[in-house]
């Protein structure tokens, strides 16, 4: 991956994604979900994104394709929540969303990121991290703490794999989102694939 990128000015809209099993109705066989809270591209970072995408598919084609199951966006939050708050969790973030508007923020991308992760590794756009987007970040944590628990299963996740393709450190990772990944350790940023470092 190239280690620069032209700056851009994108738009984003906020979304709360679920990366649970949505399709289970059952709180007792899944009582607790995965979660993504994240901000959705406007057409000129997802313009970025999928080209840079389908060029690193041409590299690696056992990548990942940007679509309508991998979705470019920026996390802001990662938890793991009680299935049966899922309602609660989403007027939260709807709430918080309402009121910081940050679909009309201008945020910057500035380079690309690459997470070894041998033979290969992801691959994505960094965009710069901004007092609005940590202001977002803290009110979104805040917001759903009631809500989360410590840790899941594999059973928490959306997988096309019936959970083989649900590793451990992801799970690790959901579980320790808020001390990893937020305020001075957020990295905002839209993965685009699969790669090697250049």
């Amino acid at each position: 991956m190239p280690k620069s990128k032209k700056a851009f000015t994108a738009l984003f809209t906020g979304q709360l994604s679920l990366v649970g099993q949505a399709d289970r109705s059952s709180e007792e066989q899944n009582p607790v979900t995965a979660i993504d809270i994240a901000l959705e591209p406007d057409a000129t970072m997802m313009q970025h994104a999928k080209a840079d995408n389908t060029r690193l598919l041409k590299a690696f084609p056992k990548g990942f394709a940007l679509d309508a199951t991998h979705h470019a966006h920026v996390t802001m939050l990662q938890q793991f929540v009680r299935t049966a708050d899922l309602h609660k969790v989403y007027a939260a973030a709807d709430a918080v969303l309402a009121k910081e508007k940050p679909t009309g923020w201008k945020l910057k991308a500035f380079k690309y990121y690459y997470i070894p992760d041998p033979p290969v590794g992801l691959a994505g756009i960094v965009v710069e991290p901004t007092a609005d987007l940590l202001r977002l970040q803290r009110e979104l944590i805040d917001a759903v703490a009631a809500f989360t628990e410590k840790t899941g299963t594999p059973a928490a996740f959306m997988s096309t794999d019936e959970g083989r393709d649900i590793q451990q450190f992801l799970i690790e990772y959901v579980a320790n989102f808020v001390q990893i990944a937020s305020g001075n350790k957020f990295n905002p940023h839209v993965t685009i694939g699969v790669g090697t470092e250049v």
